[in-house]
């Protein structure tokens, strides 16, 4: 029989290691950054929205209904919506929130694929260069609109050329004379005045202190915005997620006024069924799909791995795409109610004045404008629509950079973040300033051209096949019943598994058929310059083998072994700290004096009582 004075060391000692336990819990816990979450529902919602909704539903969509077929390219389109966009769009959405990790560590899920992760956040670089330079474009010109009179309403200024032809002498002219080469004054403004644009690519030319003052103030809001994290920035969308949608509908409602805009309208969605039999219309419809949702950038993912785990991701799987590709529709009737007026007024057929791209937003609707009562007006409406249209995709794709190396590196990296934030802007920018060049147009037409082409058919096929076939579809769906309560219906699997895989396979099969080397305003690049875009473009995607050939390398065994051992999820996997957690169960000991501790983890509660010695009692019980 113990002394009181043995027991009293043993209760000592008991407690003393129940201490140290719980501060070595403590300390973990502490070592452990804290991650970010979205302050409201409504914040993520009108993120994920701002980022979708950008330029392209505004300068693509609209052309490439037209030149498909009018309202006929609907049908494809909201085919590749339902069989592609949707289920990739639920499968980021559901990878992101369940892990709560950025597009790097996301994929320890499947560590033999963490290329895809490197692969996204290359495209969002390259990406984040040249769409910067767009809305210092639309800075440019919203500086520029601040006065009595646009500079791009008249000839005469010594950016233009004899070729001008201001706006109202046009129908007079095409009176009187059959052939005639017309430049518009909004034309010559955009490729003298503010690009100031070379023969070639070749030809560098100086730097224009203009744009590079614009490039920087834009990446200055970049950073503002985005330096405090997701919080500072689910606020800053509350005024750049709805003014665009403001400034649509004012647009709408003025262009539906004008003469000629019934003409534009019927342009764009008359249907013309015959077009569906080309394989260019279907190309078309997925890609637009592809981009506009912005399915294999990584952005959906991070922005999804701040919500709460239990957020109803299916529902935001159906109702964001929806809402964004509804955006196009209303997009393209305020587009053509505006072309369908200058047509009028130009006395030509719209298909004359149809453009896409930079050519619609910075040519076509800036002289559009000048034939409306306050031109000024309506362009600072214009061009406040396409920055806060530009900056919503720019904040999620620098963020998308950023948390996915914060996470991946988290004690290293998450104290200096907002270093890392700069130093990234920096360095950014610097890289953009080719593009502030007289031949600046031309890099940005190579980086769009290529950074995010076919790269991005290839990291969602793999992001599919290694979701539903390596990773396993029943373990997929069951990550989600986790989250939402039930797993998804029998069209998301059947999508995932087949039908969303053959169509990015015939995407990619059909992009590299009818692949042709970058132009812009017919000018051909000279081959070093097509070289170096194709390089760009496979620069994304070379990480996804060579990051595989690197995980079975570090493995051990035979071949296969190491194979199998890169295809199952690292020990560091599983579901985000804010998923619900089972309460922790405690082992309680027991001694001659009566006193209980805290010793280990025990799943049951049970008790076992020593007949001889009652000092050997355990009681195991879970802490309620």
């Amino acid at each position: 029989m113990e002394s009181k004075n043995d027991v009293d060391v043993k209760d000592e000692l008991l407690y003393s290691n129940s201490k140290d336990a719980e501060a070595a819990e403590k300390s973990s816990d502490e070592e452990t950054p804290t991650r970010d979450q979205w302050s409201a529902k409504v914040d993520y919602l009108l993120s994920m929205i701002g980022y979708c909704v950008g330029l392209g539903n505004i300068w693509r969509f609209p052309y490439l209904c037209y030149r498909n077929g009018g309202g006929a390219f609907l049908i494809p389109y909201v085919i590749m919506l339902l069989l592609a966009g949707i289920p990739m769009f639920f499968i980021e959405l559901a990878l992101g929130q369940y892990a709560g990790l950025g597009t790097l560590p996301v994929w320890d899920c499947l560590p033999i694929l963490k290329g895809i992760g490197y692969s996204m956040i290359i495209i969002s670089a390259w990406t984040s260069i040249y769409y910067n330079m767009i809305i210092a474009w639309a800075l440019y010109y919203l500086f520029a609109s601040f006065t009595s009179e646009l500079p791009w309403h008249h000839c005469g200024h010594w950016w233009n050329t004899a070729s001008c032809v201001e706006t109202w002498d046009v129908a007079n002219r095409t009176d009187n004379t059959t052939n005639f080469t017309r430049v518009s004054p909004s034309e010559e403004y955009w490729h003298h005045r503010v690009q100031q644009y070379s023969s070639s690519i070749s030809e560098t030319g100086k730097v224009s202190w203009e744009l590079a003052l614009c490039l920087l103030l834009a990446w200055v809001l970049v950073f503002f915005c985005l330096f405090k994290g997701v919080k500072s920035t689910g606020k800053v969308v509350y005024f750049t997620a709805t003014f665009p949608y403001i400034m649509l509908l004012i647009l709408l409602v003025r262009g539906a006024t004008l003469p000629g805009a019934i003409d534009g309208v019927l342009f764009y969605i008359t249907p013309d069924f015959n077009r569906l039999t080309e394989y260019q219309v279907w190309y078309d419809a997925a890609s637009q799909i592809f981009y506009s949702l912005a399915i294999a950038f990584g952005a959906v993912l991070t922005m999804a791995s701040y919500n709460k785990f239990n957020n109803n991701i299916q529902r935001d799987a159906i109702m964001i795409p929806l809402i964004n590709c509804g955006s196009s529709v209303l997009a393209g009737f305020a587009v053509f109610c505006f072309i369908g007026f200058m047509a009028h007024e130009l006395k030509v057929d719209v298909k004359d004045v149809v453009a896409s791209g930079p050519g619609l937003v910075f040519i076509v609707y800036p002289e559009a404008l000048t034939l409306l009562p306050a031109p000024p007006f309506w362009a600072i409406c214009l061009f406040l629509m396409i920055l806060t249209l530009g900056l919503d995709s720019m904040f999620m794709t620098v963020e998308t950079i950023t948390t996915a190396l914060v996470d991946e590196f988290p004690k290293l990296l998450s104290k200096y973040k907002t270093w890392m934030l700069l130093g990234f802007c920096v360095g950014m920018y610097l890289l953009g300033l080719t593009q502030c060049t007289q031949a600046g147009i031309y890099w940005l037409t190579l980086m769009d051209w290529y950074a995010a082409g076919f790269s991005l058919f290839v990291t969602a096929f793999f992001q599919a096949i290694g979701i539903s076939w390596i990773y396993g579809i029943k373990r997929f769906c069951a990550d989600i019943k986790a989250m939402i309560g039930h797993e998804p219906n029998i069209y998301f699997k059947i999508c995932w598994m087949f039908i969303s895989p053959a169509l990015m396979m015939f995407i990619l099969i059909f992009s590299l058929v009818t692949y042709t080397p970058v132009k812009y305003n017919d000018i051909e690049y000279p081959r070093w310059a097509v070289n170096l875009g194709l390089l760009m473009a496979f620069s994304s995607i070379f990480m996804i083998p060579l990051v595989a050939i690197l995980t079975v390398w570090r493995q051990e065994g035979t071949l296969l072994e190491r194979v199998r051992a890169a295809c199952r999820p690292a020990a560091r996997w599983g579901p985000s700290s804010s998923a619900p957690k089972p309460e922790p169960d405690v082992t309680y000991s027991a001694n001659g004096n009566g006193k209980l501790y805290p010793d280990v983890k025990i799943l049951h509660a049970e008790m076992k009582v020593g007949d001889e010695d009652p000092d050997s009692a355990l009681i195991k019980a879970s802490r309620v």
